[in-house]
């Protein structure tokens, strides 16, 4: 599977650099996608943040040249690329659960994470309903916060954002900027940028120009891989975003285009075991 290979080799990438700088914008670039997209499937896929994969790797191996007893910690501190000896000692207990000058003990417990392999297995126990679509570039107008790529965070962060948005009394004001046919309902865009960070808009597809503080963003031509989401809100459409990463992109046939994923939700009581919304996947072929 050439989709699986290329993941792997990025991991490659990034352990043969653990003593050197990892470039996310390169380890993406042998993956074949944006280092924003690359980061997203990492995070899914392993269930870990690649932030948090690449410090437990580089601990790790820390812990190794400590108990070898060859290497100064503040040496360490800059073989594995930390500014100071503090904060290489913050990231070592944050791993290992004590200081590294108590990892040269003789009985101390330290933990070791191996680099990861990544060999998946497709589960297909349970469906996906999708459709392809390719549609023209078009415009979101709305409301949007920034943030950096963290999974875990995100999945906590958006819904306050929403639940924010909600009492502000903006969403009303959406409604009345809808235009055309599809993506239609409320959207949450999250946009790609530097794969460190990126802007999520709640916002709606219209030809009209923001207004009362409101932002516009233009969405690419792309491809479109829409999936149906039915369940309660957020738990539904995060379990989604997960499953189509980690088990239908790797057997499709496309990867990851360049250009923003979109959720589209419709009316209704998102608490609701019944309620449904979409999810746009921007694809091209491999």
């Amino acid at each position: 599977m050439e989709w699986l290979k290329r993941l792997n080799k990025a991991v490659n990438y990034m352990e043969e650099n653990l003593t050197g700088e990892i470039e996310l914008d390169k380890a993406a670039q042998i993956a074949c996608c944006s280092s924003f997209h690359f980061q997203r499937m990492f995070s899914y896929i392993a269930e870990t943040p690649l932030s948090e994969y690449i410090r437990r790797r580089k601990m790790t191996r820390a812990a190794f040249d400590l108990q070898s007893g060859e290497e100064k910690v503040i040496d360490l501190a800059l073989k594995y690329g930390y500014v100071s000896p503090t904060a290489f000692n913050r990231a070592f207990q944050s791993v290992h659960g004590v200081a590294p000058s108590a990892a040269r003990k003789q009985g101390v417990v330290l933990k070791a994470y191996p680099p990861i392999c990544f060999q998946i297995s497709i589960k297909g126990d349970e469906e996906m309903k999708y459709r392809i679509v390719k549609k023209d570039a078009f415009k979101i107008v709305g409301v949007k916060e920034h943030y950096e790529v963290n999974i875990d965070e995100n999945f906590a962060q958006v819904p306050l954002f929403w639940q924010k948005t909600a009492r502000s009394g903006v969403i009303p004001e959406l409604c009345k900027l809808m235009r055309g046919d599809e993506p239609a309902g409320i959207l949450g865009v999250s946009t790609c940028m530097n794969g460190k960070d990126f802007d999520y808009y709640i916002a709606v597809a219209t030809d009209l120009e923001p207004t009362n503080g409101l932002e516009s963003y233009h969405v690419p031509e792309c491809t479109w891989a829409i999936f149906e989401c039915i369940g309660a809100m957020p738990a539904a459409i995060q379990n989604l975003q997960k499953r189509i990463i980690s088990e239908w992109l790797p057997t499709s046939g496309y990867e990851y285009a360049d250009a923003p994923d979109i959720e589209a939700y419709e009316d209704g009581d998102q608490a609701a075991e019944d309620y449904r919304c979409e999810v746009w996947l921007p694809i091209v072929k491999k």
